[in-house]
Order: structure tokens, then sequence, then C-alpha cells
């Protein structure tokens, strides 16, 4: 094995990464020149950016999630641009969507969604491509995350279909058909706990809930009976351990 590859894995494995190899090839792929498919078996230094392959190297040692160093998250088959702002949509956020798609299966009527807390915008930009006639709003109190999301929005051409707004929860009372999201609900002790690609790398704010975990629900259920009707759903994620305390 070439010794650039043999000391590039040596560091991971002395870093504690658990699958250094698929580690390594995401870095030497991103880094490629010819953006060709890079492999160990007939690497050739002279294929990547050395410049370009030792910075994210070293962003990925000190923890960065390969997801904001790529600038890149998969979230229901669509790529969404992520960084330091917004959190990494994750898969068992698609859950969310399943629900809706179950109880909503009309795919073309026209339905008022609104999504508490977008962050990235996976969730509404997911919604506005299944209810192609769909009004939606979302909302998130960081105007940073409302950037990334307003970004994802444009690129997946259905900003026109989104009403971004920048404040905590809800600031203007309507009914909604479909109220979907994603709070925070770590404990402040599970926060402190948490890996540091986490901890280090996504923000507090879209995490951490308080002592128990359950500021955000506490603070939806205020406002729930204000934006729904009587036929309306509400899906919202939950930690694996709460739902006694919320039920």
């Amino acid at each position: 094995m070439n010794n650039f590859i043999k000391n590039s894995l040596l560091t991971l494995q002395n870093e504690n990464f658990l699958y250094p190899e698929i580690e390594l090839r995401a870095l030497l792929n991103f880094s490629s020149i010819n953006k060709k498919d890079i492999f160990f078996s007939n690497f050739e230094i002279n294929k990547i950016d050395l410049v370009k392959f030792n910075s994210i190297f070293k962003r990925r040692i000190c923890r960065e999630p390969i997801s904001k160093i790529f600038n890149n998250k998969e979230f229901w088959s669509y790529n969404f641009y992520v960084d330091n702002r917004v959190l990494d949509p994750r898969p068992e956020t698609e859950f969310l969507i399943e629900a809706a798609k179950k109880y909503f299966f009309d795919f073309e009527k026209n339905i008022k969604i609104c999504d508490l807390g977008t962050g990235s915008g996976c969730l509404a930009i997911v919604l506005a491509k299944i209810y192609k006639n769909s009004e939606i709003i979302a909302t998130d109190i960081s105007k940073d995350a409302i950037k990334v999301a307003m970004m994802n929005s444009r690129k997946h051409e259905v900003n026109d279909q989104i009403k971004f707004i920048n404040c905590n929860w809800i600031s203007e009372i309507n009914k909604f058909d479909l109220i979907i999201c994603n709070p925070p609900y770590l404990t402040h002790r599970e926060y402190i706990n948490c890996e540091d690609e986490i901890k280090f790398y996504e923000p507090k704010v879209a995490l951490e809930a308080g002592k128990d975990g359950l500021n955000a629900y506490k603070k939806i259920a205020s406002i729930a009976s204000k934006i729904m009707h009587i036929s309306s759903l509400l899906c919202i994620e939950i930690g694996k351990n709460q739902k006694n305390n919320i039920v």
C-alpha cells in the first residue's frame, strides 16, 4: 500500500475513527483533481489536490463532520447545503415526512403547512416538492439558519412556494393543515456529554432544550391550539426517552 495512504490511515486510526478507510476515501474523492473516484489499489498522489486534502484532513482530525467540510447532507434523496449555522438533517427525521404523506395522501391538494424551527429548510423543501400546490411558512429563531434555508429553497427551486420568517416559533397566528417540527430536545446534561462532532459544529440553539429537554415542547403546546383546526396534523420529533413526558 502507498505510504501516503498508510500514514493517513494510521493517523485516523490513532485518532480513534471507527471507519478510517471510509473516512479517507471520502476525503480523497473530495480532493480529486479530475473528480474521478480514488481507489487505494491504484492510488496516484498526483490525482489529488494536496493543498485541499491537507486542509480538510486537518479539519476532520479536529472532529469537524464530513457534512460540514463538504457543505452537503442528503435528506429524502435531495442534497442540502449545510454548515455550522444549521443542524444536519438526520435520517430519522424522514419519519415526519412519512407520517405527513400517510395523512395527506392527495399530493395535489392545496394544504397550508408550517415548519417550526426550519433550520436548513429540509422539511419545508421536501414537503414543497411533494405537495406542489401547498402554501408553506417556515420559521426559525436564527437569522443565519433562515439564510441557509433560503439558499436551499432556491437550489431546489421551491423558493416561490415557501415564506421564511425569522421569529421565535411563530410570529403570526394562522390556521395550518400540517404543522411539522424537529425541535431541540437534548437535556443540558445530554448536550454537555454529546460527541464533539455535534457539540462544536452544530448550533446549540437547535439542540439543547433546558434541564429536562422539554422547553420547546412546552412552547409548542402553548401555541398549537391557536394554529391548528379540528382536522390539522401536528408531526413533531421527540427524543427516545421523552414519550411519557410529552403525551
